[in-house]
């Protein structure tokens, strides 16, 4: 099931927002994704792309992102969740996939988004993929630096009296630079990882977080988990979306930020030595065997002592907004916090 980002959240359905490209295509060969160039209505068929489900007990039909996004807007602003159509309550509970209506959208003849011709369903993808002759490619010297994106058929001719593979070494050595500072990146978090998994403090737990409204006049969403134990303390873990945004309900982009809290329980600090030093701690959020969040690791590190027990809010790597917002349609939220220990 693709998620879809939508930059709308009302129940109607969203329209899409093109980003300009520096190299834009031809208007018939951008996909089709709300309305037509022309401004004309899509296709019955093209809007039904998506799987379908009943979302209510009434048996309308809702595509599955248009119903994640009901369901996070309904967490958001504190409502339940209703039907479009009937205002019905909806929810993941009573909603079903309607395989005999997928099983005749997916009989119908869908357009390609490059050629424009018809195909069944079944084949299309493989045809945009890897048959269209009008499909958006890239350059084979991207590598080195070029910037073109045109059809299939006319990479060849491209290709023939592209400049970028005269050019010089130090020409070239630039646009490589700024590859290889990407992958250094990424190399110094995935080594950072391997390294911390040396150190002789290493714990993991594998965590759920529900939601909850504080009290205020605007009531403001947050998610929190129950205490758990690591290294002879106890811990918990909150997280909020858009930074506490006062109707977060009202912005198309979505994120969850989260910190850890070390808790100070007077039953602890009586069996257990106080804290004579700060606790320097790093920590990472993964999926988990219990999750499915489309999370990138990122290591974020806190010394934590008797005065600051509580780690500064922190962006939690999601895909997109539409991870978000599937997240947020969720009951709970279930992940593995891994937690290093640096000796002092």
């Amino acid at each position: 099931m693709a998620d879809v980002e939508v930059a709308s959240s009302s129940g109607e359905h969203p329209e899409v927002v093109e980003k300009s490209d520096e190299f834009p295509e031809p208007d018939k060969k951008r996909r089709k994704l709300g309305k037509s160039v022309d401004g004309k209505s899509v296709k019955l068929e093209q809007r039904l792309g998506g799987i379908l489900c009943c979302a209510c007990t009434n048996g309308h039909l809702m595509c599955a992102g248009c119903f994640t996004h009901l369901l996070a807007d309904a967490r958001l602003r504190d409502e339940v969740a209703t039907c479009p159509n009937c205002r019905i309550e909806i929810s993941k509970g009573v909603a079903s996939r309607n395989l005999a209506v997928e099983k005749a959208v997916s009989e119908l003849p869908a357009e390609c988004q490059f050629c424009n011709k018809e195909f069944s369903r079944n084949s299309l993808d493989r045809h945009e993929e890897f048959l269209c002759e009008e499909r958006l490619t890239s350059c084979r010297y991207s590598r080195i630096g070029c910037p073109w994106r045109g059809p299939y058929h006319e990479s060849k001719e491209h290709e023939s009296v592209c400049v970028h593979p005269h050019k010089s070494g130090a020409e070239v050595m630039e646009t490589l630079l700024v590859m290889d500072n990407k992958l250094e990146q990424e190399k110094r978090l995935y080594d950072h990882i391997f390294d911390m998994l040396n150190y002789e403090k290493v714990i993991f737990n594998d965590l759920q977080m529900k939601p909850y409204r504080t009290d205020e006049f605007m009531h403001k969403l947050f998610y929190e988990t129950s205490r758990f134990s690591a290294f002879n303390h106890q811990w918990v873990v909150k997280a909020r979306i858009n930074n506490s945004q006062r109707d977060p309900a009202l912005s198309s982009e979505r994120e969850m930020t989260y910190q850890v809290k070390h808790v100070v329980s007077t039953f602890l600090l009586i069996l257990k030595t106080k804290t004579t030093c700060p606790l320097s701690m790093s920590f990472l959020v993964i999926r988990g065997p219990f999750g499915d969040m489309k999370v990138t690791p990122k290591v974020d590190k806190f010394d934590f002592t008797d005065q600051d027990n509580e780690s500064p809010y922190v962006r939690l790597a999601l895909q997109d907004t539409a991870e978000c917002n599937r997240l947020l349609s969720c009951k709970a939220i279930n992940f593995r916090l891994i937690m290093f220990l640096v000796s002092k």
